[in-house]
């Protein structure tokens, strides 16, 4: 399918603000991999590798935060954030923190789990039945969802650059690429505005095409809009959810601080105080020197895993923890009296189990993630797709 806007793969001059990936300095093959703590969670010789071990091990809390900002800069293209505006579920408070909750919980269910398991694919299933309406009748564009998907898959990599311990190997970089391109395929999205279209070697040149082009994307679209200012201001509302009244303003300082000038006047932001952008930018050198000097290996058993790995007895699954509003988290024990309730109560904000049913203690399946008007719907387009992706997700090479 032809990208509905032009889409000229030429990359841009290096004054622009995000940093470029690392270059690549061997091939796949030629590989070795950089320290202990990966080599028992990867395997050069799958055919289908994944970033779990890089979101569950080596950089959790940045991978899970690139994933979260990597949704909140495609509010920086207008026709993506018009549709939120239009339909509400970002740009009103009532529903933006359950919307929020959906897109996290199936993205995570992606990338948490084996390619190739029923959940992933379900997810997959979900997500593309969500848009589907929407891409079909043109509210959607075709670019925006490849924009999109090179967002979920450059921004973990800038990220981990940025502010991490180390870098990330080329076989890292090249499962991101590989798990991210057959994710695409698994949701449909064309890659014939890129330039080898389907004919990619690997995961690295897949995203290194991606940058070149999604650079390009943002470049002509990524321009001021105030429905950029409206569905920013709700999600930077739940980034600030969890801090006290007093610290909020501090919070807005860190979020403009994350964005690029690019980003910021399309959002219609102000840039951070030089005093914040001093002590950011310092806090997050003392904490990529102290991960690099003084934390030892996580051990596999302190993962972090987001959602239980096996389903209650209703066959739903639940969230482990939560940052704002507690969806689909179970009112435990701990949930409802240890230290993270403590401080929420003290907030003032609601835990686990509080307001009857708002925030489903009862967990959640699959099949219903999203917003509420879709609940129970898509029973049986989602059986379908999930039908073919199981035909297609196999664990084969998606390059061959």
């Amino acid at each position: 399918m032809a990208p509905l806007r032009p889409s000229p793969p030429t990359r841009l001059p290096p004054t622009h603000k995000n940093p470029p990936l690392p270059a690549r300095q061997q091939s796949p093959k030629e590989i070795q991999l950089p320290n202990p703590r990966i080599h028992g969670q990867h395997d050069r010789r799958r055919s289908l590798p994944d970033p779990k071990g890089v979101a569950q091990l080596e950089f959790p809390f940045i991978f899970i935060k690139s994933l979260q900002f990597a949704l909140f800069r495609t509010y920086g293209i207008p026709t993506i954030s018009k549709l939120l505006t239009k339909t509400t579920q970002f740009s009103n408070p009532a529903t933006a923190l359950k919307r929020y909750t959906d897109t996290s919980t199936l993205v995570q269910e992606m990338v948490g789990n084996s390619p190739t398991s029923s959940r992933a694919i379900t997810s997959f299933a979900r997500t593309r039945y969500l848009h589907a309406g929407y891409r079909a009748s043109g509210k959607i564009l075709e670019p925006d969802m490849l924009y999109t998907l090179a967002l979920f898959a450059l921004e973990p990599i800038r990220f981990i650059e940025r502010f991490e311990w180390r870098s990330l190997s080329d076989l890292e970089r090249c499962a991101i690429g590989t798990f991210w391109k057959s994710a695409g395929d698994a949701l449909g999205v064309s890659y014939d505005a890129l330039p080898s279209g389907q004919g990619f070697r690997d995961g690295i040149q897949w995203l290194e095409e991606l940058e070149t082009w999604s650079l390009e994307y943002e470049r002509e679209f990524m321009v001021p809009d105030v429905n950029n200012r409206e569905t920013a201001d709700q999600t930077t509302a739940i980034l600030v959810y969890m801090l006290p009244a007093w610290l909020c303003p501090v919070g807005l300082q860190f979020v403009s601080f994350m964005m690029d000038e690019r980003l910021r006047r399309a959002m219609m932001y102000d840039p951070p105080t030089a005093f914040f952008s001093a002590l950011f930018s310092s806090l997050l050198m003392v904490r990529k020197l102290f991960l690099r000097y003084l934390v030892p290996p996580r051990p596999y058993f302190l993962r972090y895993i987001s959602f239980t790995e096996e389903p209650d007895q209703s066959n739903r699954f639940f969230l482990t923890q939560w940052e704002a509003a507690p969806y689909y988290v179970k009112p435990t024990l701990w949930n409802r009296w240890g230290p993270m309730a403590w401080l929420t109560w003290a907030l003032g904000r609601p835990v686990p189990g509080d307001e009857g049913d708002k925030f489903y203690p009862s967990g959640y399946t699959i099949p219903d993630v999203g917003p509420k008007h879709f609940e129970g719907k898509g029973k049986k387009e989602l059986e379908e797709m999930m039908e073919q992706l199981k035909e297609f997700r196999t664990g084969k090479c998606p390059f061959h």
